[in-house]
């Protein structure tokens, strides 16, 4: 079985230090999809922490889909994540930076519901705007960050309710960061991956559009479930 070298740590970001170094165990290759991890136990002894630290760092792995929990029989890797995830954003902000997104999915879900239903036609022409200079960003070769914010800050101020706008610009240099991760992946990446990420920003623009509330919504969700997984599984990365 294969050692888990692990380093010491700050103790006040334990987890996501660990999480971060079993991460980058999967992308370079010494934990292959399949392998299992060492047990609890052994891992606790090899970084020196308690078990419940541990488990928090297992748990986000497992709950971002990079490993695999089998009752009985221990920690699996499911896949090896995107090289590209490291190159953006160190090991050891990687846990945060993918809690965003399930922060992200409980108000802009909404957030699109809401716009479908109340947004304005001035409203809905910013939505369309910023989608456009988003493309047109995407196109020229830029990460598109600011233009990507934008959009989803502009469906946020369609929602008619000022709270929404208020909570994405607390959470701005969060999502930024989970952004740029993103955006830098997608920037390198193939003509089809942008592709499939202007089509899921279009797809929520015209549900707006048609002011298709639940459709809103689900292509919302859609859109970051699958960035979260290009983000985390090499086979998503195209």
């Amino acid at each position: 079985m294969v050692d888990l070298q692990l380093k010491p740590a700050r103790r006040e970001k334990l987890a996501d230090i660990l999480y971060g170094q079993i991460l980058e165990q999967i992308v370079s290759g010494t934990f292959a999809a399949g392998d299992r991890l060492p047990s609890e136990n052994d891992i606790c002894k090899a970084f020196e922490v308690s078990r419940p630290v541990v488990r928090e760092a297992l748990q986000r792995l497992q709950a971002d889909g990079l490993v695999i929990a089998r009752q009985g029989a221990g920690t699996f890797v499911s896949h090896k994540p995107p090289g590209g995830l490291l190159a953006s954003t160190p090991p050891e902000q990687v846990a945060s930076v993918l809690r965003v997104t399930e922060v992200r999915i409980a108000i802009e879900t909404e957030c699109a519901r809401l716009a479908a239903e109340r947004r304005s036609d001035a409203e809905l022409a910013e939505i369309e705007a910023r989608l456009g200079a988003f493309e047109h960003a995407l196109q020229s070769g830029e990460a598109g960050l600011e233009e990507d914010f934008a959009f989803h800050l502009a469906i946020a101020n369609a929602t008619g309710n000022e709270v929404f706008p208020a909570v994405l610009e607390s959470l701005k240099g969060r999502i930024e960061d989970w952004m740029r991760s993103a955006l830098n992946m997608t920037r390198l990446g193939s003509e089809q991956r942008r592709r499939t990420i202007v089509e899921e920003h279009r797809n929520i623009s015209d549900a707006i559009a048609s002011q298709q509330a639940d459709q809103a919504a689900l292509y919302t969700k859609f859109h970051l479930v699958e960035a979260r997984r290009r983000l985390t599984d090499s086979r998503r990365d195209r």
